[in-house]
């Protein structure tokens, strides 16, 4: 029978008893605040809920959140929730990583996570440098970032978390911002996601790598440099509402809309938003708003926000519970002592 007279929960239900340890000014707030609307969003049982993380400024999360939590090893959170999620998945699985712990460290294990489809929430915070170690470059920073590890700047190009994640076969790629409207819904949708459901958010670190992303979330800028995604609708952006994405043979191309006759391009010549369609998630993924040191944006294209990709397909805790099922039926249950003495076994004489 289902459950009746439950209380409804409000946002801070799911705020736990700990102070919250950030440095005043972090974006790491603002994630924190969506994630528990999300969940009286969703009126996610508590006792039923885990949030895990690694390492990192970002990995204090499950402390600040009023459910289970774990706090495990640099890289390794991946593993943690793999673990979790197959030995009871009824639970309510989050994973919060940041952009060292996750693709530097823990590339790996975020591959494969990602790969099985484990059917868990992956929040990746990119503010793009290390902040709990006080400032050096990340994977994800800049080529030429200037930082205490690269003072002549980084050589490195960097790693773009969304394709890695679409590469990797993760079932739902999303992005946003700390300080953008769509986070919540973007979360939300993550949430509901039967897989694992990769979300990156932009982060401002306001000590370390301060206004790395102003001008996607500026008021000013943002909606000149952003394009939202919604499934279905034409990429359209601007202040006005004038400008547009539209493919010319494979390339996109940034266009003004208005009268073809007088040189606009017509709205039924744009690219059409559809999260099932794999390659246009990747290229999407590749476009970026790059800015120079004056804030102009020198790329031309804005930066896509919202859900690039979204499939289903079973997830891996129910294949291994199938599989389980099929052995126990073809071989019967198992029998510890008779696994310990069957093959070949050996005595050890004097």
């Amino acid at each position: 029978m289902p459950e009746t007279n439950l209380p409804v929960l409000k946002a801070k239900d799911y705020a736990s008893d700990q102070d919250v340890r950030w440095c005043p000014g972090c974006g790491d707030y603002a994630i924190l605040n969506a994630a528990q609307r999300v969940a009286q969003a969703l009126q996610l049982k508590r006792e039923n809920t885990v949030f895990v993380s690694g390492i990192g400024c970002s990995s204090r999360f499950p402390y600040y959140m009023n459910t289970y939590g774990f706090h495990s090893i640099h890289g390794r959170a991946p593993g943690f929730v793999t673990g979790i999620k197959v030995a009871n998945p009824d639970l309510d699985v989050w994973m919060v990583t940041g952009d060292g712990d996750g693709f530097s460290i823990g590339g790996n294990h975020m591959m494969h996570i990602l790969r099985r489809n484990v059917d868990v929430n992956l929040l990746l915070f990119n503010n793009r440098i290390y902040g709990l170690t006080k400032g050096q470059y990340s994977p994800t920073s800049e080529q030429g970032k200037k930082t205490k590890s690269t003072p002549f700047g980084s050589l490195d190009f960097p790693v773009d978390p969304c394709q890695v994640a679409l590469a990797a076969g993760a079932s739902f790629v999303a992005r946003s911002t700390d300080k953008d409207r769509g986070l919540v819904p973007v979360m939300q949708a993550g949430a509901e996601h039967k897989g694992s459901a990769f979300v990156e958010i932009y982060q401002n670190c306001n000590i370390f790598n301060d206004n790395a992303f102003a001008e996607l979330t500026g008021k000013d800028t943002r909606e000149d440099n952003v394009v939202y995604l919604e499934h279905g609708k034409p990429l359209i952006f601007g202040k006005d509402r004038d400008k547009g994405i539209r493919l010319l043979g494979l390339r996109p191309e940034v266009v003004t809309l208005g009268d073809p006759g007088s040189g606009g391009v017509a709205e039924d010549d744009l690219i059409v938003h559809d999260q099932t369609n794999k390659p246009l998630a990747m290229m999407l993924a590749t476009l970026h708003a790059v800015f120079d040191a004056d804030g102009n944006n020198v790329s031309g294209f804005p930066e896509p926000l919202g859900v690039l990709y979204a499939e289903e397909r079973d997830c891996y805790e129910t294949l291994v519970q199938q599989q389980v099922d099929a052995a126990i039926k073809k071989r019967g249950a198992g029998d510890l002592d008779a696994l310990y003495n069957a093959g070949d076994t050996y005595t050890i004489g004097a």
